[in-house]
């Protein structure tokens, strides 16, 4: 005697070798036993040997029609046996039952499983529906067939057009194009930002890069330059006009110039004029511009392109830009002849903008060099000489320096209308970096009249009582707090962030709360205010996450600028193990094959690849470079780069 039986969700057939009624010892056609329970017998039969029965009823399930089986079967539950027979019209051999179970348990949507060997048919309805999405499925599958060819043939599927965005930064793996394409990635071998770049899906590397930023941070404003409808700002004209001539201290590219100086003779000395663009006083945190601000707590920077915190007319009208009178906050500092701190005074006014010094223009002019040798004349000569050395008087009050003299800082420039030179990216954008050293006569100037402000007005709304965003750093650890603390590395009692309201969401809430306290109202962000906790905390969130971009951003250009000088090799410094820091660009990268060398040690790699749609560098040690020893040494600007706690 043979039997069919069910075990684990397969049909089996063999041997009875013992028949002890609840239970049957089975041999199957390999020669395996089992021990069968008698309730999972489907079928007993005589003929043919079991090795045979399922191979000819699986040939024989394929000629039934599944249709038919549904239209002649009734209503009600019925056993495999039954419908069998029914179908051939006779009692069927134990190949034709067998060959009807298997097409009945092949065909979950036109029969349902009631128990072992027993069925019934799907109810019109729910057959109808099963069998629509059956057919969705088949046709999607094909849809997603024709989409991986079409992938890989280098053209990109109509469908993926309309969600490029979602589709290159947040896949959704439900969705039939992102099944596509990672089916295409896993028979081409690239990843989903090559593959959908050589369909010509990204129109460059550089807007892939910037696409993923603004996809997080801008989802909603046109790529990240469009502001919604907003009321003006108010007018400030009831303000008092200011008795002085400001002028401002900034590299070429700064258009949101939120401080400016102004020197003053008097009969004891001289007054030292801190002036800070004031949007404060033109709109508050409840109005259009104010949840504009809240929203994206912060400017932007990238090589060749910003994004501003406040719309661009907005910030043109509060900017201290040459030849205006804007309205500012105003710390006025009397200054005695031998520099002591005789006093100080804030005031809210407008105050007359008579010049927008550069960088580039005046460094040539006032540095180091020619302040040792005598300073030639040129528009602010004296009034830059007088700010530095009163600049130096703080910084030995403050017993720490402002700046490390040690480190490099590195002006990227993107010439948009200039073809970028190389083959790997074609199109617009020519970069230059430009090494400039930190620590000059205008960096000590410019950092210690900010600490001085940023100090100043901490300190007043702390004594006032009135809550601010102040940083702090203690154990060496820089974070915001809403109480007032010391900064160790400035060596400051307190620290706010007060100087860059254009700029920066925590400068602006700080310098609403300081014209409360001027005007002697009620600070719109009270104490224990939640609306101060959470802007604290979201804009420390964002603005480091703004900064990791814009350090993206600029490895990004960096390796432009390599392909774009053709270079083969480059200098570098060792970091540590397997890591160095290129010579004439801020880039820090890894060699795997960077031999144990002391750190740095100059030396010579070879550049064997630039991706630019992975930022990546592949370099290889080549050999030392001991024509550069004698510049080695130990060097400052091989630490870290730490974040600057100094406005600007």
């Amino acid at each position: 005697m043979n039997v069919l039986f069910e075990e684990d969700g397969a049909f089996r057939a063999g041997s009875v070798l013992a028949d002890n009624v609840t239970s049957l010892q089975i041999e199957l056609a390999s020669g395996k036993r089992s021990k069968v329970k008698a309730a999972n017998i489907l079928l007993r039969f005589a003929a043919p040997a079991p090795g045979e029965l399922l191979d000819r009823a699986e040939t024989e399930a394929e000629g039934i029609d599944i249709d038919f089986l549904w239209e002649v079967c009734g209503e009600q539950e019925f056993g495999f046996e039954e419908l069998a027979a029914e179908y051939h019209g006779a009692k069927p051999d134990s190949v034709q039952a067998a060959a009807v179970l298997l097409r009945l348990h092949a065909a979950p949507i036109h029969f349902h499983r009631k128990g072992r060997g027993r069925f019934r048919k799907a109810p019109p309805e729910i057959l109808q529906a099963a069998l629509a999405g059956l057919e969705k499925k088949r046709q999607q599958a094909a849809a997603i067939e024709r989409m991986v060819d079409e992938l890989k043939h280098g053209q990109l599927p109509a469908e993926f057009r309309p969600i490029l965005p979602q589709l290159i930064y947040k896949p959704d793996r439900n969705r039939p194009e992102t099944k596509a394409l990672e089916a295409a990635c896993a028979e081409t071998g690239k990843s989903a930002a090559r593959l959908l770049f050589d369909c010509g899906a990204l129109p460059s590397t550089h807007d892939y890069h910037l696409g993923r930023f603004l996809f997080e941070f801008f989802p909603d404003s046109k790529g990240g330059t469009g502001f919604p409808y907003f009321a003006p700002p108010g007018e400030s004209a009831e303000l008092p006009l200011a008795a002085v001539q400001a002028f401002s201290i900034d590299d070429a590219h700064t258009t949101e110039i939120d401080d400016a100086f102004s020197v003053t003779a008097t009969d004891g000395g001289w007054q030292i004029g801190i002036h800070i663009a004031a949007p404060g006083l033109g709109f508050g945190p409840d109005s259009d511009l104010g949840r504009i601000a809240r929203e994206r707590l912060s400017t932007v920077y990238m090589p060749g392109r910003k994004i501003t915190m406040l719309p661009e007319d907005v910030v043109e009208h509060f900017t201290l830009a040459a030849g205006h009178t804007v309205a500012a906050i105003s710390l006025y500092l009397d200054v005695a002849t031998d520099y002591r701190l005789l006093g100080h005074e804030t005031r809210m006014e407008r105050v007359p903008i008579v010049a927008n010094l550069r960088h580039h223009d005046i460094e040539p002019l006032f540095n180091t060099d020619t302040l040792a040798a005598g300073l030639p004349q040129f528009p602010y000569c004296d009034e830059l000489k007088l700010l530095w050395e009163f600049a130096q008087v703080l910084e030995a009050g403050r017993g720490k320096p402002s700046d490390n003299s040690n480190r490099k800082d590195y002006n990227f420039s993107v010439d948009w209308t200039a073809d970028s030179g190389i083959g790997a990216e074609p199109g617009k954008g020519f970069v230059s970096i430009e090494q400039r050293e930190r620590g000059s006569p205008l960096d000590t100037l410019v950092a210690e009249l900010m600490i001085m402000a940023n100090a100043t007005w901490g300190a007043m709304l702390r004594d006032a009582g009135i809550p601010a965003l102040y940083r702090v750093q203690t154990a060496g650890k820089v974070r915001m707090s809403t109480v007032a603390a010391a900064h160790e590395g400035l060596g400051v009692d307190c620290y706010a962030w007060s100087s860059s309201p254009l700029r920066r969401y925590c400068d602006l809430l700080n310098q609403w709360q300081l014209i409360a306290l001027l005007r002697g109202e009620p600070p719109p962000f009270p104490p224990k205010s939640a609306d101060l906790l959470a802007a604290m905390r979201d804009f420390e969130l964002t603005y480091a996450a703004y900064a990791e971009f814009q350090r993206g951003m600029e490895r990004y250009w960096c390796l432009r600028w390599l392909l774009q000088q053709g270079a083969t090799t480059v200098l570098a410094q060792v970091l540590r193990e397997a890591l160095a820091r290129l010579d004439t660009i801020p880039l820090v990268a890894r060699v795997p094959s960077l031999p144990e060398l002391p750190r740095g040690a100059h030396v010579r790699l070879d550049i064997e690849g630039i991706d630019l749609l992975e930022a990546e560098l592949r370099l290889r040690y080549l050999e030392l470079a001991p024509e550069l020893a004698a510049n080695s040494g130990p060097d400052a600007a091989l630490a870290d780069d730490e974040g600057d706690e100094v406005a600007g």
